[in-house]
């Protein structure tokens, strides 16, 4: 696995894949940084690129769309049709080298861009994917799922002593009134979940798990109408 920002152009091999974290500013409670989407998406592309075969890991896309946060300090959004564009300026643009890019996305906040900046790539004949760093039961942000893995991938950015409990509500019910109304108005805490039990031990366990999807499924190359690799 070679880093694409510390590559000469020499060693770039022919047609690689081209791995890209996408992530996020935005709040996470009192106890995780305003990184911590991005965090995430770093640890899985990185931890996953030297199992794919002359795979580049390039530098992180730092700012998603993180409208429904933007009650809380800190945060700064791109904002969907911003972030589309984005997307598909940048597919274009490595595409000219590149045989594959895929997109590793952090933040739930930045699927409908992915939606629909993938698929329109595709269509333009570029072998563009994108992954989801999403954990099947987790707790849908700054809970028990997001702070275990920092935990394990930035202990050292985790306020353990600040961190409570938010909405616990499932966010499938709670969704109509996160995109009406906000973060802030659901969960004044900006978490919806609850951080109580989370352990490094627990982000090991869940960090290995989303890296053997992630190479699994790009091993695999089967995408989906929407763009994902599952």
């Amino acid at each position: 696995m070679t880093s694409l920002a510390g590559a000469v152009w020499p060693e770039i091999p022919e047609r690689p894949l081209v791995v890209v974290p996408l992530g996020s500013v935005e709040q996470h409670g009192h106890h995780l940084p305003l990184g911590t989407d991005t965090a995430v998406a770093c640890a899985v592309a990185g931890a996953a690129a030297p199992s794919l075969d002359g795979a580049l890991l390039a530098p992180a896309l730092a700012y998603g769309a993180s409208g429904e946060h933007e009650g809380f300090p800190g945060t700064i959004s791109l904002g969907t049709e911003a972030l589309t564009g984005l997307l598909v300026e940048y597919g274009r643009s490595a595409c000219r080298w590149a045989g594959r890019v895929l997109v590793v996305n952090g933040h739930g906040g930045n699927l409908d861009a992915l939606r629909v900046a993938v698929p329109q790539l595709r269509a333009e004949g570029r072998d563009v994917a994108w992954f989801a760093c999403g954990v099947r039961g987790g707790d849908a942000h700054a809970g028990r799922t997001e702070t275990s893995l920092m935990l394990h991938v930035e202990p050292g950015g985790v306020r353990e002593d600040r961190a409570v409990a938010g909405e616990t509500s499932p966010v499938r019910d709670l969704l109509p009134r996160l995109r009406a109304e906000g973060v802030r108005r659901v969960s004044p805490t900006g978490v919806l979940g609850d951080p109580a039990g989370a352990s490094p031990e627990e982000g090991l366990e869940l960090l290995d798990r989303l890296v053997a999807a992630l190479v699994a499924s790009a091993t695999a190359w089967q995408v989906a109408a929407d763009g994902r690799i599952s």
